[in-house]
């Protein structure tokens, strides 16, 4: 977690205290360090697609926003503190995590890829079970307390794994080559391969969704605590109404060049 996130988490912690979704104010917890998804400046405000997701579910609730920053691993511990009364920052909706807290209908969905050197031998590869097997020994890096992680230890276990508290962080040991291969959704990997660091890299052409593996999750929910019920009634039936009338399409497009609304069931 970089120093800006450190302190940024620590001044709104502070100030906010308990979060009971206040009426008519809303509380939302993201990492800010996961371009397109969610970005925070020294000033702490946040941009990207999570931020225009949280905009416009709190002006379909005619709620006012404000976010917290938080390193991603510590969310989940931060909202069942009360620290804040959502979370909206890619989150994936797994089993595990529902042992914990619980989730949204699903608004978005990710296509997770692999990123290795142009000139690896890993470059090549078509399909997901020769590539899990080519992994063995070598070293991959994932964003620590993600689905990407949670999946590299149960499908790649002889894989060298390393974590991290910041994508740009694995970005930079991949560019320097401390790992390999870097595991995550490939809307936040797009970023690093247009940079000049990014030059030498590409995806490897496996896309790996949560239909291969359930550990990768049901798609991208809103984290609530379990015992607000209220407020996730509220929260699903406005996401689905964003989602069909289009606009989280629209804000995804913005970001992405893409649709990736999951439509609700």
């Amino acid at each position: 977690m970089k120093l800006k996130s450190l302190l940024l988490a620590t001044f709104f912690a502070a100030g906010l205290g308990a979060a009971h979704a206040a009426e008519g104010e809303l509380s939302i917890g993201t990492e800010g360090e996961y371009p397109p998804w969610s970005m925070a400046d020294a000033a702490g405000n946040v941009t990207g697609f999570d931020a225009d997701v949280g905009n416009l579910l709190c002006a379909k609730l005619e709620m006012k926003c404000h976010f917290v920053v938080q390193a991603f691993d510590g969310l989940i511990p931060a909202l069942k503190a009360k620290r804040f009364d959502i979370i909206i920052s890619g989150m994936s909706i797994t089993a595990e995590r529902k042992k914990q807290i619980n989730f949204s209908v699903g608004y978005a969905e990710l296509a997770n890829m692999f990123v290795v050197k142009k000139d690896s031998d890993l470059a090549g590869i078509k399909d997901i079970d020769t590539l899990l097997k080519a992994l063995d020994g070598r070293t991959v890096g994932v964003q620590a307390g993600t689905t990407h992680a949670h999946f590299m230890e149960k499908r790649a276990s002889s894989a060298v794994l390393k974590t991290y508290d910041t994508l740009d962080q694995m970005q930079i040991d991949l560019a320097s080559g401390r790992v390999e291969a870097a595991f995550a959704d490939a809307s936040a990997l797009q970023d690093f391969l247009a940079r000049p660091d990014g030059k030498d890299f590409q995806f490897v052409d496996v896309k790996v969704q949560s239909t291969f593996d359930p550990s990768l999750g049901e798609g991208i929910g809103v984290g609530i605590s379990q015992e607000n019920t209220e407020l996730k009634a509220r929260i699903d039936k406005a996401l689905c109404e964003l989602i069909a009338d289009g606009s989280i399409g629209k804000a995804s497009q913005t970001w992405f060049k893409a649709d990736i609304s999951r439509p609700c069931k």
